[in-house]
């Protein structure tokens, strides 16, 4: 796993998320993921970056963010890692880039992600794995309008001088914010 080739691109990219798109289909059920025309025009309001990592010429994991400038932080809106290869380290490598990425280049001071949190194993797992990897679950329980299951707000800071709040009714004013924007047809704020 030491020759993993990790690349992020913030211009949309047809052959690119071709090579992403079958991890992405089978790692988000129909109903939970966005459009292939809806994250196209993600790319072409410049509000999110494709990150993968390949091993070869063959790319084992990807994942879709975008930053909140005013908040100070990156939004984990998709992670995947192939079906084959999940549970091998794939994930945290892939992860460790985007902490890398997100505290050197993108100067934020921290991650926000959601997760489903109904108390179903497959949830808990999700969890489990972005506590391991620093994450720190927020209490608050959001329920938007627009799908059945409830949401709950994680959150890694780099520095705890400069924190991100661990209010997660706050931290759901990014992720809804950028939810409200990437599903937006215009390019208006």
């Amino acid at each position: 796993m030491t020759d993993l080739e990790y690349r992020i691109i913030d211009d949309w990219n047809e052959a690119r998320w071709s090579a992403v798109e079958r991890i992405y289909e089978q790692s988000f059920p129909l109903d939970g993921k966005k459009s292939r025309d809806i994250i196209r025009r993600m790319f072409e309001k410049r509000m999110c970056q494709l990150h993968t990592i390949a091993q070869g010429s063959d790319i084992v994991g990807m994942a879709l963010t975008g930053i909140d400038q005013q908040a100070g932080a990156l939004l984990i809106d998709y992670i995947a890692i192939h079906k084959d290869l999940r549970g091998s380290g794939y994930g945290r490598q892939l992860l460790d880039r985007i902490k890398e990425w997100t505290r050197t280049v993108a100067n934020c001071k921290g991650i926000i992600v959601e997760v489903e949190s109904e108390p179903t194993e497959e949830n808990c797992r999700r969890i489990h794995f972005w506590q391991r990897n620093g994450f720190h679950l927020a209490a608050y329980v959001h329920q938007y309008i627009w799908v059945p299951e409830p949401y709950q707000a994680m959150y890694l800071n780099f520095e705890e001088s400069n924190r991100l709040p661990d209010d997660g009714k706050l931290l759901f004013r990014s992720i809804t914010k950028f939810h409200e924007k990437a599903y937006r047809r215009s390019n208006r704020e």
